[in-house]
């Protein structure tokens, strides 16, 4: 069974143009053609980058966050609960107005105190601050290094400036080494981004990060085995482009450089739609979809290619009106918002409203008193205090 999956899998029909067979792609001594056995190298190299973060994060990235001065922010602790917290690890993190009375009832507890405990219990789990910024430095680190990687690989290649290049001679277009290395490089790292993913900074597009690193993933092998390697150099050279933006961004907004982030968030918007929103659809879907259909006819591996970038391409539009959205908020309070991908801590704004409520509380009775006071004094009364100094200067004068 394994042997007929196998081969149904491979059928030439679905991999190659019409008219290409597997025969027509046989390596030489000087001719090298990608095998899709290469990609099982990506996972090795994956754990690698794995080990490799864990020490830049260690040894580059937690210190520098110390000596820039990101600090981790003091968050007020949960009080050992059992009932509580067997409900919070087997159940719900939020649980319901009714769950909060049943659970208020168990504890003995007013509703607002276990409320507020499963604030602080959520806000435990919350990434630090410092957490974040070893992410973006490394993330930023890897971008900078697969950015001029790509373009070290590619500005002598042809179909950089022509991209009517990416079709010629295809499917039998021999494998460099250079973009072997540089598709194992993105590869591995984006395997590695699925593995830390359960651990990595969780954000508010988390679904949509992880569809984007299987349609990434997807595409590269799929782009590796079908030989689409021209095209697929362009798809990576043109993301790493705004990414290199996007990580010094978060670095300066936990380090508090305003200035800094809010001038470095205006160029990354400006890189991000223009690569993505113009030159992604003209340089790769209109050369898959058009040019390709000069040198052959459609087939299986066109039409599931095109979908990959159209997914891809789909969202690039959702980050797109997030970012507009963080533009046009700049642009009228002038000064960058939140990042609205960002996780942000549902207990600062409910800790707030606490304290104003225990203010308002604090300030009824200051007030309640000085009208007390105001009162007795306009029915004639003075405060004792008063009363004893002018009793004690009264007798003086005598």
């Amino acid at each position: 069974m394994a042997r007929s999956l196998y081969e149904w899998l491979w059928q030439h029909e679905f991999w190659l143009p019409p008219g290409i067979t597997w025969e027509d792609m046989q390596e030489s001594e000087d001719t090298h053609y990608p095998q899709p056995r290469d990609l099982l190298l990506s996972i090795p190299f994956a754990l690698i980058l794995v080990v490799v973060r864990c020490a830049f994060e260690r040894a580059i990235a937690l210190p520098l966050s110390t000596k820039l001065g990101v600090r981790d922010k003091q968050r007020p602790k949960a009080q050992p609960n059992p009932v509580l917290e067997t409900f919070y690890s087997t159940r719900c993190k939020n649980p319901k107005e009714g769950e909060l009375l049943s659970l208020a009832k168990q504890c003995d507890l007013p509703v607002r105190k276990v409320e507020k405990w499963f604030r602080h219990r959520r806000n435990m789990d919350r990434p630090s601050l410092s957490k974040k910024f070893s992410e973006a430095c490394w993330r930023f680190t890897f971008y900078i290094i697969s950015f001029f990687t790509g373009l070290a690989v590619l500005y002598d290649k042809p179909w950089l400036w022509d991209h009517r290049e990416c079709w010629t001679g295809y499917p039998q277009q021999p494998l460099q080494p250079s973009l072997f290395w540089y598709y194992m490089l993105e590869l591995s790292f984006y395997w590695s981004l699925v593995f830390t993913l359960p651990f990595d900074v969780k954000r508010k597009d988390f679904k949509e990060q992880i569809v984007h690193h299987a349609a990434t993933i997807f595409l590269i092998s799929f782009s590796y085995c079908a030989n689409y390697i021209r095209i697929g150099t362009l798809v990576m050279v043109i993301h790493d482009a705004s990414d290199c933006f996007l990580e010094p961004t978060k670095i300066f907004n936990y380090m508090k450089w305003k200035r800094t982030c809010d001038s470095l968030f205006m160029i990354f918007s400006a890189v991000f739609l223009i690569s993505r929103l113009v030159i992604y659809p003209y340089t790769v879907l209109y050369n898959t979809y058009y040019y390709s259909m000069e040198i052959f006819q459609p087939f299986f591996g066109y039409y599931f290619v095109n979908v990959l970038l159209m997914i891809l391409q789909l969202l690039h539009v959702f980050w797109s009106c997030l970012i507009i959205h963080m533009v046009y908020k700049f642009i009228l309070q002038g000064t960058m918002d939140k990042d609205m991908r960002s996780d942000t801590e549902e207990s600062d704004k409910d800790e707030e409203r606490d304290k104003i409520r225990e203010k308002e509380k604090n300030g009824i009775t200051c007030f309640s008193n000085v009208t007390s006071n105001g009162y007795i004094q306009r029915n004639g009364s003075e405060p004792l205090d008063n009363r004893a100094h002018r009793a004690n200067g009264h007798a003086k004068e005598r």
